[in-house]
């Protein structure tokens, strides 16, 4: 079961002003579930993304980021479960130009200004037939409070739904923020196996809603990490539709960037820490924190070295603080002129080793006490400078390679 995740109501996913969510059942890899989504733009909607750095990218992937770049404006977006689209060679592409042709003329616009989006089996051709046909009953469910069946309908092996929702003020105006995410397995920086859709109400302009992205992405989804795999479909989608009536932010120095971007990217952790919570298979939510490192980049070395250890998530799954598997994974992170003296390691708030071996002061039972828990803390004190980083992982259970064994069946 998902670790620590609150059930997620209907109602605590707040609607955003010039967005219409509709979903439907196309069937696409099996019957009676939800699978097809369509996201509905008002006009002017100003629409910023960030995409999976896998080169062999899906098709939907490398079509949303033509029409990103090319569009001057986005109508809508459209996401299938059960197939990804992806390892599918022109045909893929073709299909997902097809896919936005298809909704493009329902709606009114131009194919250019759809956003198509894909998860689930890789390497399997798209049904584009039980798309397109399932694309008017879609838009006939169109209505702007139906976040929690969008976040249903992109669910692939989730558990559960993930969503989140915000409201701040800005000059006394009260601004939305709502997102909606899927993953749960094939998560590793560089986006992870995860779609995630955030919009606002906000009015801002197209080069901040790219910075704030950006910033979200790096701050969130860009540090989790649930078993090392960066999958071929990841993207994020940051939405701004304008319909707040405040003055619209042009500069990060005007009132309110700080605060606005702040909500969204604290809607993005939320989302990034459900989705590890979600881990296929997880019992244990890990927070790898390395400070006092001469550089981010080497603190980043140290971290994802512990955090995609399977010996180390299998000892978590176990409770089992094996201290060595730990030392191991930061003596071969990659940094050369590590002091290995200088480092402490802890679990939660227990000094387990220092001065290169065990800490005189640690004793067995309160290391099986913390990783007892269900929420472990793992901190490595460099102590050869100020930089630091944290990420977030899950431990590596019997589930998770059941549910993969068996993911295409």
């Amino acid at each position: 079961m998902p670790v620590n995740i609150p059930s997620l109501l209907p109602e605590q996913l707040l609607p955003i002003r010039g967005i219409l969510l509709g979903t439907t059942e196309a069937g696409i890899k099996q019957s009676d579930r939800k699978d097809l989504l369509i996201i509905r733009l008002v006009e002017n909607t100003r629409v910023a993304g960030v995409f999976t750095q896998n080169r062999f990218c899906a098709a939907p992937v490398v079509v949303a980021k033509s029409h990103l770049a090319g569009s001057p404006s986005i109508c809508a977006l459209v996401i299938n479960t059960g197939n990804a689209n992806a390892g599918t060679g022109q045909s893929g592409i073709d299909h997902a130009y097809a896919t936005c042709a298809s909704l493009a003329e329902l709606i009114g616009c131009q194919a250019q200004q759809i956003l198509p989006f894909s998860t689930g089996v890789i390497m399997e051709p798209l049904p584009i037939e039980k798309i397109t046909a399932g694309l008017p009953r879609a838009l006939a469910n169109l209505t702007p409070d139906s976040w929690f069946a969008a976040a249903q309908s992109i669910m692939t092996t989730d558990i559960v739904p993930k969503g989140a929702s915000r409201q701040i003020q800005l000059n006394g105006t009260t601004i939305t923020i709502t997102g909606i995410a899927k993953g749960s397995g094939m998560i590793h920086p560089n986006m992870a196996t995860m779609l995630s859709y955030i919009a606002t109400d906000a009015a801002v302009t197209q080069p901040l809603l790219n910075d704030m992205v950006r910033y979200a992405a790096d701050q969130s989804f860009n540090r989790i990490t649930v078993d090392g795999d960066t999958s071929t479909n990841d993207a994020l989608i940051l939405m701004a539709t304008g319909q707040a009536k405040h003055s619209p932010i042009t500069t990060a120095s005007d009132p309110g960037f700080t605060t606005l971007q702040t909500a969204i990217t604290e809607v993005a952790i939320q989302l990034a820490q459900m989705i590890v919570r979600d881990g296929e298979g997880a019992t244990k939510f890990i927070t790898v924190l390395v400070e006092g490192g001469k550089t981010k980049a080497e603190c980043s070395k140290v971290a994802y070295a512990i955090a995609h250890s399977p010996l180390i998530k299998t000892a978590c799954f176990a409770s089992d603080p094996n201290l060595g598997r730990i030392l191991a994974a930061i003596g071969y992170a990659g940094i050369d002129d590590l002091e290995v003296d200088l480092i402490q390691l802890y679990l939660g708030d227990i000094l387990v080793a220092e001065h290169g071996g065990r800490a005189a002061s640690y004793r067995e039972e309160d290391g099986q006490r913390i990783m007892q828990a269900p929420e472990i803390t793992i901190q490595v004190k460099l102590n050869r400078g100020n930089a630091s980083t944290t990420i977030w992982t899950c431990d590596l259970s019997y589930d998770y390679v059941k549910i993969n064994a068996d993911y295409r069946s």
